[in-house]
């Protein structure tokens, strides 16, 4: 058999897979796969060859498919349609533990990990090893350390995971699936909360895969990662697939063009205005305990002001404190006049909106309705009393989807139903809704795909055009220096420097981040950022 797959469809060339002469039998062979959940068709007559010491990309917006055509892949679902061989003979997953025992792991998108266990037990959760009738611990936690090392995560095997960071996190479930040799090992977006080294870290366990002769599925919404690694790319669009190309034949304006089906236009749109003097935000000896120290700023009107800095370096959890959700100690003016938040209730009503980096976990409620996550920090405004406004609520929802453009099958749909990009836009929907006039925002695009980025991009130059005032938190660096007037670089609790203007270069934020001004005490945290 041999498929041709016509690049994106516009008439340019063809990449061969399958049966040609030569040709490397495929691990994984998807022929016409499709998923239907009742009446809607989420993915539909996919084709794919995955070949072992290959690094396979599949690209595409949110709701492409991406995720589903793993979970199939995955035995996490069953295929309404088409068929899935390995080594030439057909194979049927009704569920994960057959993938597994067949070869294929998949390291997933969301942290699927017990957070009342240990990192050890974690790891060999469903697979303890035994002394005798009983679970041998010692020998797990040995185990675990050694795995956890030879990935460059240092996190204590018997440390709780809910006690590590959502990096340390990512890279405990990456161990877990590496604990075994998978002739298939699938990357769902595995950097979303990964930073600097992490990612090198990463991308070289990938490049140790391939030679080692594992197949490797890479999903991203990193471009440049696709391009550096990829052998193969396989763009994805509203679940069907756009063409199979050779890596090295895509730059990432190509990738992009081809998983959008248009040309964007400039990622970072330009200002149409400029900052003034008059100071929004001010904030003095900032303090958390045990993550951020005597930390000072200024956030003025139509300003958006960037927070780079390693993991750990205790970025979010000096917003936490000023904004009243962890104890802190600081002199702080919004527009003038001092202020001090006990609860987050109180800087949202004096005006202060703080758009969580954790939107599953702490952004939304993903088992409610839309409308329930769009006003839950107006409650007093949609339901006063005990009394429900749902005709109002319906409407403040119709007007969100409309003004931040969130793609929704049905306005009565739950959260989980929406993609990430449609989450994270839906979160900073509710954000916008107590009309704040300072925004702080971390992680703004963590985990979503270009075309929304570039919409939220847009989004937030429209806050400050507006006479508000931004505060971006990001770990992609690029992204900062392509949305920020200032950017402030934070290392182990304490600002090390600022960057304006030309200085905005990746080289000198890294500096700052890495080997700035000798900090005081160590802050938490503290996994390594830039190597």
């Amino acid at each position: 058999m041999s498929i041709a797959v016509n690049i994106a469809g516009e008439g340019g060339s063809t990449l061969p897979c399958g049966d040609v002469p030569g040709a490397v039998e495929p691990v994984v062979r998807a022929e016409r796969l499709s998923k239907q959940y009742g009446p809607v068709t989420v993915l539909s007559d996919v084709m794919l060859d995955i070949l072992p010491g290959e690094i396979h990309a599949i690209i595409g917006e949110n709701g492409a498919g991406k995720s589903t055509l793993m979970r199939l892949l995955s035995g996490y679902v069953e295929p309404t349609g088409g068929t899935l061989s390995m080594a030439g003979h057909p194979v049927k997953f009704t569920k994960p533990s057959q993938a597994q025992d067949a070869g294929i792991a998949l390291v997933h998108q969301e942290i699927l990990l017990a957070d009342g266990l240990t990192v050890a037990d974690n790891l060999f959760l469903g697979r303890e090893l035994l002394r005798g009738p009983v679970v041998d611990d010692r020998t797990m936690r040995r185990l675990a350390a050694e795995k956890l090392a030879q990935i460059g995560c240092f996190v204590s095997p018997t440390a709780l995971v809910r006690d590590i960071s959502l990096a340390d996190r990512q890279m405990v479930q990456i161990a877990r699936a590496l604990l075994d040799d998978y002739k298939v090992v699938i990357f769902d977006e595995p950097t979303a909360v990964l930073t600097g080294g992490e990612v090198e870290r990463l991308l070289e366990i990938v490049l140790q895969l391939k030679a080692h002769g594992t197949a490797v599925l890479y999903i991203s919404h990193r471009l440049d990662e696709v391009q550096r690694v990829a052998d193969k790319v396989t763009v994805l669009r509203d679940g069907k697939m756009v063409g199979t190309y050779p890596g090295k034949m895509l730059n990432q304006t190509d990738m992009a063009r081809l998983m959008v089906g248009r040309e964007l236009a400039a990622l970072y749109p330009e200002r149409t205005g400029a900052s003034s003097d008059i100071p929004m935000l001010s904030v003095s000896n900032a303090t958390v305990p045990g993550y951020a120290e005597d930390v000072s700023f200024t956030l003025h009107k139509g300003e958006i002001l960037g927070f780079a800095g390693m993991v750990g370096a205790g970025r979010t959890e000096l917003f936490e404190g000023i904004v009243g959700l962890r104890p802190a100690t600081a002199t702080v003016e919004l527009e003038g006049k001092p202020v001090h938040f006990h609860s987050q209730r109180a800087a949202i009503d004096a005006g202060i909106g703080y758009l969580t980096e954790d939107r599953k976990g702490k952004g939304l409620l993903l088992q409610e309705r839309l409308a329930a996550n769009l006003t839950l920090s107006a409650l007093d405004v949609f339901h006063p009393g005990l009394s429900m406004s749902r005709g109002r609520e319906m409407d403040a929802l119709e007007k969100a989807i409309e003004a931040y453009d969130i793609r929704v099958k049905s306005p009565g749909a739950k959260a989980a139903q929406l993609s990430g990009g449609n989450q994270q836009k839906l979160l900073l929907a509710k954000v916008l809704l107590t009309n704040p006039s300072v925004v702080i925002i971390d992680e703004p695009t963590r985990g979503i795909d270009i075309a929304n980025k570039a919409q939220i991009y847009a989004f937030i130059h429209g806050l400050v055009a507006r006479g508000k005032a931004c505060i971006v938190i990001s770990s992609e660096m690029q992204e900062l220096i392509g949305l920020c007037d200032r950017i402030l670089v934070m290392r182990e609790g304490h600002v090390t420097g600022e960057v304006s203007g030309a200085e905005m270069t990746e080289s000198n934020v890294a500096l700052l981040a890495t080997s700035g001004p000798k900090p005081g005490p160590k802050a938490k945290g503290g996994t390594e950022w830039l190597s």
